[in-house]
C-alpha cells in the first residue's frame, strides 16, 4: 500500500473506531509503516476527525519530519516495531479491554480467558504490563520483555495495544481483543466452558499467529 493509501486507511479506521465507541475524545493512536518511515496519528487528535494531510510522518528512526506533532505514545509503538516484524500498531481505550486492565485479579501472564477460537487466532496470549504514565519511555523495556512472543498487550489501568502485519489486521485483532474482554467480564462468576489446551494447540499450529 502506498503512502496516500495508508494515510486514507488510518483516517478510515480512526473514524470507524471512534464512531463505534472503541475510543473516546482524543484518546487512542494508530501508526503504520511506509517505505521510508512511518505515518502516525497526531498528539491530542480525535480519531473520528483525522485529516490525512495532517497525519504525522516519521523517518525510519522515528524522527518527526512532516505533518502535525506525533502522538506522545510513540515509545509504545516503536517497542513493537523494533521487537517484532509488524506493519501497524493500534492503541485504543476500548471499554472492556480497559476494564480488564483495571481489575486486580486479571492474570498478568494472559488477560484473556481462551473462550473463542478467534481470540486465540488473532491475539493469542495477552500479558498485562505494569502501569506507566501515558507517553513515558518507561513502557518500552516492559514491552521489549514480551514483544517477541506477543503481538498484543494490556497496559495496566490504561488499555489495549495490538500490532500486526497490516493496519487492517491490527484493527481486526484489537476488535477481537475487545470482544474477548467483553465476554470475559460478562461471564465473570458464571460456570463457563473454555477452549481446551488441545484446541488451543491446534489453533496455534494451524494459523501460526504472527
Amino acid at each position: 500500500m502506498n503512502e496516500p493509501a495508508i494515510r486514507a486507511n488510518i483516517v478510515r479506521w480512526g473514524k470507524s473506531f471512534f464512531e463505534r465507541g472503541l475510543t473516546a475524545g482524543s484518546s487512542g493512536n494508530i501508526s503504520a509503516r511506509i517505505d521510508d518511515g512511518f505515518i502516525a496519528t497526531p498528539t491530542n487528535s480525535c480519531l473520528g476527525f483525522l485529516d490525512p494531510d495532517r497525519l504525522s510522518k516519521l523517518d525510519a528512526a522515528g524522527h518527526h519530519v512532516a505533518g502535525d506533532p506525533p502522538t506522545k505514545e510513540l515509545p509504545l509503538h516503536f517497542a513493537f516495531y523494533e521487537g517484532r516484524p509488524c506493519g501497524a500498531v493500534v492503541h485504543l481505550h476500548a471499554t472492556y479491554a480497559t476494564a480488564l486492565s483495571c481489575l486486580s485479579d486479571t492474570d498478568p501472564a494472559n488477560a484473556l480467558i481462551p473462550l473463542t477460537p478467534y481470540a486465540v487466532m488473532r491475539v493469542g496470549r495477552v500479558p498485562v504490563l505494569p502501569y506507566t504514565r501515558p507517553g513515558s519511555a518507561d513502557i518500552k523495556p516492559l514491552i521489549v520483555a514480551v514483544v517477541a512472543d506477543h503481538c498484543a498487550a494490556l497496559l495496566e489501568n490504561h488499555g489495549p495495544i495490538v500490532s500486526s502485519a497490516t493496519l487492517d489486521a491490527a484493527a481486526y485483532a484489537i476488535e477481537e481483543l475487545e470482544e474477548a474482554a467483553k465476554l470475559a467480564i460478562i461471564l465473570r462468576g458464571l460456570p463457563r466452558r473454555q477452549l481446551t489446551k488441545a484446541a488451543i494447540d491446534d489453533l496455534n499450529a494451524t494459523f501460526r499467529l504472527r
